[in-house]
């Protein structure tokens, strides 16, 4: 029997720029593959160097990303953290840290391989953010 998920959660995920393209179908894979999680502000989510065992994506609230002490991102409703360490199997590469009460749907490792594979759709749209990133903070050491 298939597991009842909220409408509320379909559409939330539907509202987020990395599953816009996705079927009815695809969003309920997507959400029945995480854990949804509620988290206070002022919690570290991710420190730099530590082994990445999970996957974010923010349904409500923001969280500030620094590398070291220099702040180099924000991540806000529809934004998404975690997944670098799952995609090369190695440690952290920023801290992330919750600036307001948040709700995310978390995926463990075994989650996130299977949301891309059954979903390339989503691998797709990953891959051009990261490009995005990497093109972006070359520009900032090369200018």
């Amino acid at each position: 029997m298939r597991s009842r998920i909220p409408r509320q959660q379909i559409d939330l995920l539907r509202a987020v720029p990395l599953f816009s393209g996705c079927s009815q179908s695809e969003l309920r894979s997507v959400a029945q593959l995480g854990t949804p999680v509620s988290l206070e502000a002022g919690r570290m989510l991710t420190e730099h160097g530590e082994p990445g065992r999970e996957f974010f994506l923010v349904l409500e609230g923001r969280a500030t990303c620094t590398i070291g002490r220099r702040q180099v991102g924000t991540i806000s409703t529809g934004g998404y953290f975690g997944e670098l360490a799952l995609l090369h199997g190695g440690l952290r590469t920023a801290n992330v840290k919750s600036d307001t009460p948040m709700e995310c749907l978390v995926l463990d490792a075994r989650e996130f391989r299977s949301m891309l594979m059954t979903t390339p759709s989503i691998g797709v749209k990953m891959l051009a953010h990261l490009a995005e990133r990497v093109a972006a903070a070359d520009a900032r050491y090369t200018d």
